[in-house]
Order: C-alpha cells, then structure tokens, then sequence
C-alpha cells in the first residue's frame, strides 16, 4: 500500500502496488493484449508519489517476455 500525503497529513485512502522490490523499484503487473500510455501513467503516478525513480510495467500477455516489459525511470 503506497499512503497518500496530502499538505502533511496522511488521507486514508491509497494505491495498491503490485510488486515493491527493496524500497526502491517498483514493479506493475499485467496480462493484456497492449501496454498502452494509460498504463504508463500508472507507473508515474506510483513513482512521484513514492519518491523513488525506477519502475517496471511487465505485461505477462507478450508473445516474448522481452515485448511485454518497459523500463520507466522519473
């Protein structure tokens, strides 16, 4: 669970990340038929609000593992 900080306070809601690896990368599980920039913007949105600057979008639905995965850094 990735908290939401709002003017210093903490709002009790926040984003379920899929995978967290050692504090520092953070990992977007899917099974679709395309990556789309949607889904990117998912990432970003997890890796502004979390501090950290590496992200992976892996989509488990590519012919190739290698076609399915997207390196994003902030």
């Amino acid at each position: 669970m990735l908290p939401i900080l709002y003017d210093g306070e903490q709002v009790d809601a926040g984003y379920r990340l899929d995978i967290l690896v050692e504090d520092s990368i953070i990992v977007e599980v899917k099974a679709i038929d395309a990556l789309t920039r949607l889904h990117e913007a998912q990432v970003l949105t997890y890796l502004r609000l979390s501090g950290l600057r590496l992200g992976f979008l892996m989509n488990f639905n590519a012919v190739l593992f290698k076609q399915g995965l997207k390196r994003i850094l902030l």
